[in-house]
């Protein structure tokens, strides 16, 4: 792999340059972390790249394989790796990112919950994905378009590649990002590659003068290098480690159930004391019965036609089925749904079925939070992020015990957790502003009318 120390080896020439650029993106797309993250990218999206190309194969007698083109085929994909990523990060990031400043939130982008979603579900896929704080916006690199540079001393990433390429007879677009500035490279087909634009500082501002207009001049680089990796775990790997077998196995055995539905389906015949018949004989049978649904035979002569079914076997398979499902919630700590669906559970059995997900989402709260706080740090922000996960609850015994405990809390507290508890937690501006303007209105409302005296008998 190209490191960082590879790249200033390379030198200041930009053809030197331009042969690193080519080498690292050869070398990144041949790599395992690339071809693992471009597998991952199928099954996220239910394309299982081992089910499609699986072939069903016959031997002759010499052992040379032959495709089988006679027996069903079917294959079917799940999606069980795409469930389990969104499951995790809607989990964690479902409900947006909190900071302890309420200003924090308009120093960002209005797409800053959307980009980090975006950010941690490529982190799931890939191992890492990478973002880039472009002045007042965060953008989003996955591994299948960026090449990170690390420094060979402390591991950190100090450079990086972003291309793109619509197909492999299409034009090719680079821009390689150093702590110092940016450069853009480009590629027409069977030409070679040339600088498009010169290296440049991130940050560009634009002055305005009472004589000349605006001009846009270079405004500086960031305090580090603006290009940050988001991290699933410590090793860098696909969520799908581990478990791409198992989703192999789930989705061969749901295959092989259809493919054994499928032939099982057909029904045979058994012709007795029919032995003059040749092939082409028996397929004129075949053929009258699909046409005519009548078969004459010579009762003299004993013959006879017997139908036969064959029955797929239903049970075993799907005994196998569900156990690799579980085996797979186990493996992915998903949170099963099924297991709270029955009945009105408690909210302590809810609790307790969103305890494997909740150890997860744990360790990779913290990668998330590592990569918002270096973001804010570029952007000149001091604060920490806070998450709110999304959970089913029981919505009556989390309100009862509420209210119980209410003279301990202030009422700012009391009726966020009462709108995060039924799903309004983003109307909460709203309701203080009217709950604002009635006490005021309270406060400073019209003047009541004095009562009417009252005699000593109690008379108006």
């Amino acid at each position: 792999m190209k490191t960082y120390q590879d790249l200033l080896a390379a030198g200041k020439s930009e053809q030197s340059r331009i042969a690193f650029i080519r080498a690292a993106i050869t070398e990144h797309r041949g790599s395992p972390a690339y071809q693992t993250a471009a597998d991952a990218e199928l099954y996220y999206s239910g394309l299982n790249p081992t089910i499609n190309r699986y072939e069903k194969v016959l031997y002759d007698l010499q052992g040379k394989a032959h495709k089988d083109m006679w027996t069903a085929n079917h294959k079917l994909a799940s999606r069980f790796f795409g469930f389990a990523v969104d499951q995790a990060v809607s989990y964690l990031l479902g409900n947006g990112v909190t900071f302890g400043d309420e200003s924090t939130g308009k120093k960002l982008c209005a797409d800053f919950d959307q980009e980090i979603m975006d950010a941690a579900r490529s982190a799931k896929i890939a191992g890492v994905s990478f973002g880039f704080w472009d002045l007042d916006h965060l953008r989003v690199f996955s591994l299948l378009e960026f090449v990170p540079l690390y420094d060979e001393e402390n591991g950190a990433l100090m450079a990086g590649i972003r291309f793109w390429q619509i197909a492999p007879d299409k034009p090719l677009r680079a821009t390689l990002y150093e702590p110092d500035g940016f450069t853009e490279y480009f590629q027409e087909k069977n030409k070679s590659m040339d600088v498009m634009k010169p290296k440049r500082s991130y940050k560009l501002l634009i002055r305005t003068a009472p004589v000349g207009g605006s001009e846009i001049y270079d405004g500086g680089n960031y305090p580090g290098f603006p290009v940050v990796p988001l991290k699933n775990n410590r090793m860098c790997l696909s969520e799908i480690a581990g478990s791409r077998n198992t989703i192999d196995a789930l989705d061969l055995a749901t295959s092989n159930m259809v493919n054994n539905v499928d032939e099982g389906n057909l029904i045979y015949w058994v012709l007795s004391n029919c032995d003059g018949m040749d092939d082409l004989a028996d397929v004129k049978f075949v053929e009258r019965l699909k046409t005519l649904h009548v078969a004459h035979t010579d009762g003299d002569d004993g013959a006879k036609a017997t139908p036969q079914t064959i029955e797929a076997p239903y049970e075993g398979t799907n005994t196998t089925i569900d156990m690799l499902k579980r085996k797979l919630y186990e493996d992915f700590q998903c949170f099963d749904a099924s297991a709270i669906t029955a009945g009105n559970q408690t909210a302590t059995a809810i609790k307790a079925s969103y305890v494997p997900l909740d150890l997860k989402t744990d360790k990779f709260e913290a990668e998330v939070t590592r990569f918002i706080v270096e973001i804010l740090r570029l952007a000149g922000i001091d604060d920490q992020p806070s998450y709110t996960r999304n959970q089913i609850i029981n919505k009556t015994e989390e309100t009862q015990a509420l209210l119980l405990g209410a003279q301990y809390y202030d009422d700012e507290y009391i009726t966020k957790k009462l709108l995060t508890i039924n799903g309004d937690i983003d109307q909460y501006e709203a309701m203080m502003e009217r709950r604002s303007a009635e006490d005021l209105g309270r406060s400073f409302g019209e003047p009541q009318e004095p009562p009417a005296p009252v005699n000593n008998n109690g008379d108006a």
